[in-house]
């Protein structure tokens, strides 16, 4: 693993624009507008490196779904923050019915250094971003730049496969709706989509385009619907499951989920039971059923408990986006305060490269491993701030 310099292609935001990055630049809390899509540089893997991180996804998303099965197999939906009796039931059914419910994809973040294992950060199953720099962009970058080159990189081909395979699982004869919410002000929900929408499309799926919050609900059918009062059979939604869940529709949500080839009802996109991989408790489950394993950290939820005095901690809110929340403790600092839920996971900083902390983003697709996404942050965190940049197979 390499990072190289590189000079950026003339007119590259018009490029990556037209593929489906509109939102090339970040604006900072300085008022300044900086690059998110950073081509000035970029990474190299050899083959051996990626066949080895390929192998490690694997077997981490396989663990995965194991600590899932352990949380409903031992009802500890209280420990992911899931209180509510009756959502955690849909949540069980929805693990016990997962082979009838269409799953398409997840993204496991990964602190690599090129020399020791990875380790693995989080696995954000449920509402992944990044996906249209990851598939599209950055492989028409490497056709211009390196067009004898290969990239970890079969997110488009396998996405339309998966739809094709799990079409049968869709409400025949209806439509099958791709919703994002219209607060997305930079447009990178709306891109990712829009891009599975068109992975959908090319595998013959007939789809339609809503906003989350066009989405409709008719008191007299007990349904939802569309801006054209058609009833949502299903639909892919770009909308974490806990908002779903709590938000002023909610309990016409779990009224109407179908786990499972309900009749008059909604079936869901990711399935509701991505809530047990989303969620950063997951990570403590699998240190508990996996301890030592060198692909993980320890991790605890009933606080820091030796990570405080040895190597640090960073506390993980049980649920939050782009770092939103997260704080780092090295040893010897001031511990963790009260407040929300937290999972307290090893401090493994992320490596450095150029003056530059890096996290690898490994996709899945249909649980399997699919491509590499890299983004790059000043700080340790992760956060909105972060650039990405493509990389390269030698």
């Amino acid at each position: 693993m390499r990072r190289h310099r590189i000079t950026a292609r003339p007119g590259w935001r018009t490029t990556v624009e037209e593929q489906g990055v509109v939102y090339p630049l970040t604006r900072h809390p300085d008022g300044s507008l900086r690059p998110y899509w950073d081509e000035s540089a970029y990474y190299s893997f050899s083959l051996a490196e990626v066949e080895a991180l390929e192998a490690v996804v694997a077997e981490l998303h396989e663990m995965c779904l194991a600590a899932a099965a352990h949380i409903v197999d031992h009802g500890r939906f209280a420990d992911l923050g899931i209180t509510d009796a009756r959502l955690a039931g849909l949540v069980a059914e929805s693990w016990r019915r997962r082979d009838e419910l269409p799953s398409v994809y997840g993204r496991f973040d990964l602190r690599y250094d090129g020399r020791g294992p990875a380790a693995m950060l989080e696995y954000n199953a449920d509402t992944p971003t990044s996906l249209v720099e990851a598939a599209s962009a950055q492989w028409f970058w490497m056709e211009d730049r390196f067009p004898d080159g290969d990239q970890w990189n079969s997110l488009h081909e396998r996405l339309v496969d998966a739809w094709r395979r799990q079409a049968d699982l869709l409400p025949p004869g209806a439509p099958l709706h791709f919703a994002h919410s219209a607060g997305d002000e930079i447009g990178e929900d709306l891109m990712t989509v829009a891009y599975l929408r068109e992975t959908a499309a090319q595998a013959g799926i007939d789809t339609r385009a809503i906003s989350m919050e066009d989405i409709g609900w008719d008191p007299l059918s007990g349904r939802f619907v569309d801006e054209r009062y058609a009833f949502i059979r299903a639909c892919f939604k770009l909308y974490p499951w806990e908002w779903l869940a709590t938000d002023r529709f909610g309990g016409h949500a779990l009224d109407t989920l179908d786990n499972g080839g309900g009749t008059g009802s909604t079936l869901w996109i990711e399935p509701a039971w991505k809530m047990l991989l989303s969620n950063k408790a997951l990570l403590a489950v699998l240190w508990e059923l996996f301890p030592g394993h060198p692909n993980l950290l320890p991790a605890y939820l009933d606080g820091p408990r030796e990570l405080a005095a040895a190597r640090g901690y960073v506390a993980k809110p049980l649920l939050g986006r782009e770092g939103a929340g997260v704080t780092v403790h090295p040893p010897g600092t001031a511990p963790h305060g009260p407040g929300e839920p937290c999972c307290f996971q090893e401090l493994a900083p992320l490596p450095e490269f150029d003056g530059n902390h890096v996290v690898l983003g490994a996709w899945t697709v249909e649980g399997e491993p699919a491509g590499l996404g890299i983004r790059e942050s000043a700080g340790l965190v992760t956060d909105g701030y972060a650039r990405f940049l493509p990389h390269v197979i030698r």
